[in-house]
């Protein structure tokens, strides 16, 4: 079964249009790396990038998603949302870089959207990893 946070994370920095797209792409590469060789699973890697910032988010999106279907069958993207808002307003210093609020909420939709769409792919299933 493949990783479904970097199945989220690589979706969603495709969907992004960053000048440096590239390089993006790259930074999450880095904080998937980076996540898969630590002994012990962190809610927020280290942020200095745009990179590790989706891959964070998507990690909290995947896990949100999860705990919210114990209760709801089929969460809706604007369900995650909220909650993946809430639990990120919780920190004295959201993760990721300096952004304004348009592109972290862009950055929080699409990676909302990426999470719903691999939950709803026969291979990852929302009770999986």
């Amino acid at each position: 079964m493949t990783d479904p946070i970097a199945t989220i994370a690589r979706a969603a920095v495709n969907r992004l249009t960053a000048p440096h797209s590239a390089a993006v792409a790259a930074e999450v590469e880095a904080a998937l790396h980076t996540r898969a060789t630590t002994s012990r699973p962190v809610q927020y890697i280290d942020p200095v990038s745009l990179g590790t910032l989706i891959v964070s988010i998507a990690g909290l999106a995947w896990t949100v998603y999860r705990d919210l279907r114990k209760t709801t069958p089929a969460p809706s993207p604007e369900m995650v949302a909220r909650h993946v808002r809430v639990r990120l307003g919780r920190d004295s210093r959201p993760p990721g870089p300096e952004l304004d609020a348009a592109d972290r909420d862009q950055v929080i939709e699409i990676v909302i959207e990426e999470t719903v769409r691999a939950a709803e792919d026969g291979g990852n299933a929302p009770d999986g990893n």
